[in-house]
């Protein structure tokens, strides 16, 4: 999923990414606001993962949901 898609299908893609990571906050969804830097280093923050792992999963959760 290219960047445009992602953001434009934020709003949309946050439940999905909540249930995924349950530590995100409402919060960390608002701020993440779609942006895959925002989205991995939220990620890292909150789980403690490498960036390259974090980096890995957004990849990997936007193509389940593109």
């Amino acid at each position: 999923m290219n960047k445009d898609i992602i953001e434009g299908k934020w709003k949309q893609l946050k439940g999905e990414a909540q249930k995924t990571w349950g530590k995100l906050t409402d919060d960390d969804l608002d701020l993440i606001d779609g942006q895959r830097e925002k989205f991995a280093g939220v990620l890292q923050e909150r789980y403690g993962k490498s960036k390259d792992e974090a980096e890995r999963e957004v990849d990997e959760f936007c193509k389940k949901h593109s």
